[in-house]
């Protein structure tokens, strides 16, 4: 009888039998990281370039946290905001505060 050699893998030792399907989603995985990681730099660089647009308005004198409120004031639902500041030009009223004019 012949003997028959039948090598078992080794923790680790999968170079010659790494299927393709496998070999794929490694490298797909390993592009989605690097991805993400690309953009949270360019997030973290335009970040840093807002703070010093802020820093800039600061030094020129207008009010930043204002400034913050009239952003997010823009990327609102115009109904929504004009509804919203209706309310409350109403209850400042009722309150007596001439804010509103």
């Amino acid at each position: 009888m012949a003997k028959v050699d039948n090598p078992r893998a080794v923790a680790g030792d999968n170079s010659g039998t790494e299927q393709a399907a496998t070999k794929f989603a490694k490298d797909a995985l390993k592009a989605l990281v690097e991805r993400i990681e690309r953009l949270e730099d360019e997030k973290s660089s335009i970040a840093q370039d807002i703070k010093d647009v802020y820093a800039e308005a600061k030094g020129n004198g207008y009010d930043v946290k204002v400034l913050r409120k009239l952003i997010a004031m823009r990327k609102r639902d115009q109904n929504e905001l004009t509804e919203e500041m209706t309310i409350l030009e109403t209850y400042a009223h009722a309150l007596g505060m001439g804010v509103f004019g």
